[in-house]
């Protein structure tokens, strides 16, 4: 098991023998460390992590530290990294707050640098977070999406499938899936590009083109536009914008008229 002599690797640590270890990497407490997984020099992993298969974290990443919120209280709680994952410099990821909840990062999930994941949080599988975007505590993030630099998101969020956040956003209220968003949050195109890229199909594709115009061109309210979706689609993608949709918000979903001349 390839672990430098400076590192520093609680007893309590459960570390698979294919996994490499570099020098002051700290392994602090209970952790779990899967196959052929990576710590960069100075990495660090608490508590009761677990790093499933083939995770790589670089220099000054942080994961299973404690959260940032004046109700914990010293809790068991934890931080699941899904399998191949990537975890930059300087990012951090918290475990959860209450006794027994975690913060879950899905699968080949990158995290790039000094970006942050707050308490509770749980990514699908695939998510980008772009250079010092920040999560607070209890979002929630769909398959694919990609929230781009120094974007902020609310805690409570929920950020749709294949979104994508712009730079600099700040995000106050629920993003639908397969869409694109200003600096405001507000919503102001479909993601053509990375539905494509997806492998959506063209039949897909045009029904999710065609419930964005009729929302957000007409500026419907969110009850009108679920009626719209039930009524309308028919695919597999257009039933899961409907269920994002139909689902109980904590922070609702801004409804900013729709302008195709923007769309990507």
């Amino acid at each position: 098991m390839p672990i430098h002599p400076t590192a520093v690797i609680d007893s309590a640590a459960e570390i698979d023998g294919s996994a490499s270890i570099g020098p002051h990497a700290v392994v602090s407490g209970p952790v779990t460390i899967g196959p052929d997984c990576v710590l960069s020099p100075a990495a660090i992993v608490m508590g009761y992590t677990m790093l499933e298969a083939g995770c790589r974290l670089h220099s000054r990443a942080v994961v299973g530290d404690a959260p940032q919120d004046l109700k914990y209280y010293g809790e068991a709680s934890y931080c699941r990294i899904g399998e191949g994952s990537v975890i930059r410099e300087g990012a951090t990821v918290h475990h959860g707050t209450a006794a027994g909840t975690a913060t879950i990062i899905g699968k080949r999930c990158l995290l790039m640098t000094n970006s942050h994941v707050g308490h509770n949080c749980e990514l699908s599988d695939d998510v980008i977070l772009v250079s010092g975007a920040l999560l607070g505590g209890h979002v929630h993030v769909g398959p694919r999406a990609i929230i781009s630099g120094n974007a902020a998101v609310h805690q409570h969020v929920r950020i749709g499938e294949l979104s994508l956040v712009g730079m600099l956003a700040r995000i106050t209220q629920d993003v639908p899936p397969f869409c694109i968003t200003d600096q405001e949050g507000n919503v102001v195109a479909e993601n053509r590009v990375g539905m494509k890229r997806a492998g959506l199909t063209l039949g897909e594709r045009a029904e999710l083109r065609a419930a964005f115009g009729a929302i957000y061109r007409s500026g419907i309210g969110r009850n009108a536009a679920v009626q719209y979706l039930q009524d309308t689609m028919t695919t597999e993608a257009g039933r899961r914008l409907l269920a994002f949709y139909a689902h109980g918000s904590a922070r609702g979903s801004g409804m900013r008229l729709y302008d195709p001349g923007s769309a990507a």
